[in-house]
């Protein structure tokens, strides 16, 4: 006899069960939901590319960290790391067929081989939203104005988006004849939350000098509102079409009164080579230690990588399963172990069309239904509903289950209503 393979999973990657997979659709029903509130639409592209698409501007880590192999027809290949790579190759290959400004979602699984915690995995899900063919400082205050509502719509809290312009950061760097090492500066400044001011410290001294790296942390240590942050860094990288990109969301959140869910932040840098212009990443105001939630920036030359046309674009991507583990620590997630809230009982296979049908009105109302399929007493139905996590359980008459009353066992108050119509029920459910 052949042994037995051990069930078993690599680390980083998950097996989702009914209500965990269940809490984790219906978040993505939301976020969906306002997507396409905003006239965005869906795409899709393969989970696997040519290696030298997505290493084409990943940067030093994004190396470090993709699943890359060779396939058996001998080419070099590998897992999408994010969404947004893919995305630039998608646009150069189908640029004709769009109309822009195109706005796209884009949820699905991304892969990348880092170190495990809390909230980050090897396999998980991003959910992103890009507006291209627009470098217009409205396109910019959609998508931050896209994701405040979203993240609102799903947290039940607060959050908080901290921005920064990636342009202005480079023009200090060029005052201070650094430009050459920005790539690696920016990446250095991006750890700052996870590695401390001190071993920033030192990371940018090894690279630039100590003077050098005492000036680069003033800089992005600069606090205040938003106005006098932003005075600051005007006075640090000169008047520049940066910083007038700045005055301009400021002066969109005041006339949308978002303004309170939004901060100058001159230490957002986003480690990922790809961005230009405006960056920004979010939190949720009760548990930013977590990390950013949902994270983007504009990347205006990320298409002329595989295309003589560039494409300027701005995007996010909202991250569901540390979003997810920031809910359940806050004790908000809202768990169910099935969609269905009304059952209808086995009472013999005789019956079975009759139930269905008697199902289908529940369904065409909007009430999901669940129908019984095996032959077993009443008392072990009315257990395995509630292990279900069922509300309710309709009991037919098993000779004449479509004509005669109805049963109806509410299954956490234990009690039952007899002689009832399938229109009685209905109401009673809808008003439940």
């Amino acid at each position: 006899m052949a042994a037995i393979i051990e069930p078993r999973i690599l680390k980083g990657f998950r097996d989702f069960l009914p209500p965990a997979e269940i809490c984790r659709r219906n978040l993505l029903e939301k976020i969906e939901s306002s997507f396409r509130l905003y006239g965005f639409v869906p795409i899709d592209t393969p989970a696997l590319e040519y290696a030298e698409i997505l290493l084409g501007k990943g940067g030093g880590e994004t190396e470090k960290q993709i699943y890359r192999f060779e396939d058996n027809g001998g080419r070099d290949v590998a897992l999408r790391f994010d969404l947004t790579v893919p995305f630039a190759r998608f646009l150069a290959e189908h640029r004709a067929e769009l109309t822009f400004p195109f706005k796209r979602y884009h949820i699905a699984k991304v892969w990348r081989g880092e170190n495990t915690q809390r909230g980050r995995y090897r396999e998980f899900t991003q959910c992103d939203f890009d507006i291209v063919g627009s470098d217009s400082a409205a396109a910019d205050f959609e998508i931050l104005h896209m994701m405040r509502n979203a993240l609102l719509s799903i947290s039940g809290g607060d959050v908080i988006i901290r921005i920064n312009h990636r342009g202005i950061f480079n023009r200090f760097l060029s005052r201070l004849s650094l430009t050459e090492k920005s790539a690696d500066i920016l990446r250095t400044v991006d750890k700052l939350t996870k590695t401390g001011e001190e071993k920033t410290m030192q990371s940018l001294s090894e690279l630039v000098g100590e003077s050098k790296a005492g000036e680069i942390l003033k800089f992005i240590g600069s606090k205040g509102g938003f106005e006098e942050t932003l005075a600051v860094l005007t006075e640090a990288a000169g008047l520049c079409p940066e910083t007038e990109r700045l005055k301009y969301l400021w002066k969109f959140m005041l006339d949308c009164g978002i303004q309170d869910s939004f901060i100058l932040d001159p230490s957002i840098t986003r480690g990922l080579d790809y961005y230009t212009g405006v960056v920004f990443e979010s939190f949720l105001a009760e548990l930013p230690d977590i990390g950013s939630v949902c994270s983007g920036g504009r990347y205006d030359n990320l298409v002329g990588l595989y295309s003589k046309d560039s494409i300027p674009g701005v995007g996010a991507s909202i991250g569901i399963d540390r979003l997810i583990a920031g809910l359940e620590a806050m004790g908000r997630l809202q768990t169910e172990k099935s969609f269905a809230v009304t059952g209808i009982a086995h009472v013999g296979n005789a019956a079975s069309g009759s139930c269905q049908a008697l199902a289908d009105k529940l369904r065409e109302n909007g009430i999901p239904c669940e129908v019984f399929p095996t032959e077993e007493k009443l008392v072990k139905q009315f257990q395995t509903a509630e292990k279900k996590g069922l509300m309710w359980l309709i009991i037919p008459d098993a000779k004449k289950p479509l004509t005669a009353p109805l049963t109806l066992r509410n299954l956490s108050k234990r009690e039952s209503r007899e002689g009832l119509t399938m229109e009685e029920i209905i109401r009673i459910l809808k008003d439940a």
